[in-house]
């Protein structure tokens, strides 16, 4: 449901665009607006915001900010190419630094993967989030400002679910999401045994 929610900014630019027939500007008012009010329902309903949130909610802030002030589109178009390069830097470093990479560190609790499992996963989604930057930045050189609104609309939304089938699929086929529903009984008999409220 979250992830879903999260796609909600981007719905909200796509409406204002052609309902205040294409003007640019004024979508981007209404992507700010809405990326605030949805980062504030977050926050309130779980108590914190994971990094990738915080990443989009201060580009759309500052991005969107520029776009109006300089009354320049570059920069909301230059948004998406600049998130998804960062996440994908973001999971690459944390891959060859760090003791565990990001995508672990953020979904290990609630899901029980081996450590070559993380990997895979690390890079291959960095790899996702370097090509979905890229594309974006060629529609948005090479094509119509229409194309590209429609593009971060759909393009970035069928990405998105051609990246989780993908994820499914390698977690399926190596054998991971049989061992998490076994692991499952486990981890709700622990939570039972707690005082700790469940989230």
């Amino acid at each position: 449901m979250k992830q879903f929610l999260e796609f909600a900014p981007i719905l909200a630019f796509f409406i204002a665009y052609y309902f205040l027939e294409r003007d640019l500007l004024g979508a981007t008012a209404v992507l700010i607006v809405a990326q605030v009010l949805l980062t504030a329902v977050l926050y309130l309903r779980f108590g914190k915001l994971d990094r990738p949130m915080q990443l989009q909610f201060w580009a759309v802030l500052l991005l969107g900010g520029l776009t109006l002030a300089l009354n320049n589109a570059a920069f909301i178009q230059w948004r998406p190419t600049l998130v998804n390069w960062i996440l994908a830097a973001g999971l690459a470093l944390s891959q060859i630094f760090g003791e565990r990479n990001l995508l672990e560190r953020m979904l290990g609790g609630q899901l029980p993967l081996p450590r070559r499992a993380w990997n895979h996963l690390a890079w291959g989604w960095s790899a996702a989030f370097f090509l979905g930057g890229t594309l974006n930045l060629v529609v948005f050189m090479n094509f119509s400002e229409e194309v590209w609104v429609n593009y971060k609309l759909f393009g970035s939304f069928a990405l998105t679910f051609c990246y989780v089938v993908i994820t499914i699929v390698y977690l399926a086929r190596a054998g991971h999401l049989d061992a998490a529903e076994e692991a499952e009984p486990v981890v709700d008999a622990v939570e039972s045994d707690s005082t700790e409220p469940r989230p």
